[in-house]
C-alpha cells in the first residue's frame, strides 16, 4: 500500500496571476510544497495536478510527477479541492496505484512543514477518521464579531457573548490551509471535511499565511524572511 501527495496547482489565478510558480524568496512557490513533501518521506509518489504546461515543466524540474493534465471543468474558478483530488484519486485507482491515504498539500503552503504532515497521517491512523488537516486558532475572539450595517452603525453575531470574558469564550479554529491528509474512499466520496469525521492538527498562528492577495504574499515574504533570519 502507498501514500501519495496531491498538489493541485491551476494556472489560472486571478488575484496573483501565475501565483502558483511565481519567485518566492529565490524559488517558485510550488518548490516549497514539492520539497517539503519529498523532506518527510511520508510519499511514494508526489503529483501535481495541472492543467498549465509551465507549471507541469516546473514541478518535474523539482521532482515532482505530472502524470495527467486536469481537465478544464476542474480548472476554473469554481472547482473545488475535493473535487480535484477526487479526480486524481480515481485516476490512481484507475492505474491499480494500491493507494493507502492520499494527502492534499496547497501549492502556496510556504511554511508547511514535515513534522506537521507526520502528526497528520499519524492522526488519520489513530482512528476511523476520513481526514486530518492543519487547523489553527483565531487571532481575535469570534463571539466578539460584528458587521457593519450599510447606513451606519454596528451589530454583534453573538449579542449573547458580549459580556463573557474573552478566557470564558469557546476556543473557535479555522482551516491553516496547508494539508488535507484523507482516504481515497473519503475523497471519492466528497465527504465534508469540517466535519466530526476529521482530526484536526493544531499548528501556531505565527505559521499560517493565506496567499490570495499582493498583501497577503508581501506579509508571508515578511514571515519568511523572519523565520530565516532567527533559523526558526
Amino acid at each position: 500500500m502507498i501514500n501519495v501527495a496531491v498538489i493541485p496547482a491551476r494556472g489560472g489565478s486571478k488575484r496573483i496571476p501565475r501565483k502558483n510558480i511565481r519567485s518566492f524568496a529565490g524559488k517558485p512557490m510550488i518548490a516549497y510544497s514539492i520539497g517539503v513533501a519529498q523532506e518527510s518521506n511520508l510519499f511514494d509518489r508526489i503529483i501535481v495536478s495541472t492543467d498549465d504546461k509551465e507549471i507541469e515543466e516546473i514541478a518535474k524540474a523539482h521532482g515532482a510527477e505530472v502524470p495527467f493534465l486536469r481537465p478544464a471543468v476542474l480548472s476554473n474558478d469554481y472547482a473545488g479541492t475535493t473535487e480535484v483530488i477526487a479526480h486524481a484519486t480515481q485516476w490512481m485507482l484507475d492505474q491499480q496505484w494500491p493507494v493507502k491515504a492520499i494527502c492534499c498539500i496547497y501549492a502556496t503552503a510556504p511554511f508547511l512543514c514535515a513534522d506537521d504532515l507526520k502528526r497528520g497521517l499519524e492522526a488519520l491512523e489513530s482512528g476511523p477518521w476520513d481526514f486530518a488537516f492543519t487547523v489553527t486558532e483565531f487571532d481575535a475572539p469570534i463571539f466578539r464579531s460584528f458587521r457593519r450595517h450599510p447606513e451606519g452603525g454596528i451589530e454583534m453575531f453573538f449579542p449573547d457573548q458580549f459580556s463573557i470574558r474573552s478566557q470564558d469564550l469557546p476556543e473557535a479554529l479555522h482551516d491553516a490551509g496547508q494539508f488535507y491528509w484523507g482516504r481515497p474512499a473519503s475523497w471519492l466520496e466528497h465527504k465534508l471535511i469540517f466535519d466530526r469525521h476529521s482530526f484536526p492538527v493544531v499548528i501556531p498562528r505565527w505559521r499560517v499565511q493565506d496567499i490570495d492577495t499582493e498583501a497577503d504574499w508581501r506579509r508571508a515574504e515578511l514571515i519568511m524572511d523572519t523565520i530565516s533570519r532567527l533559523g526558526l
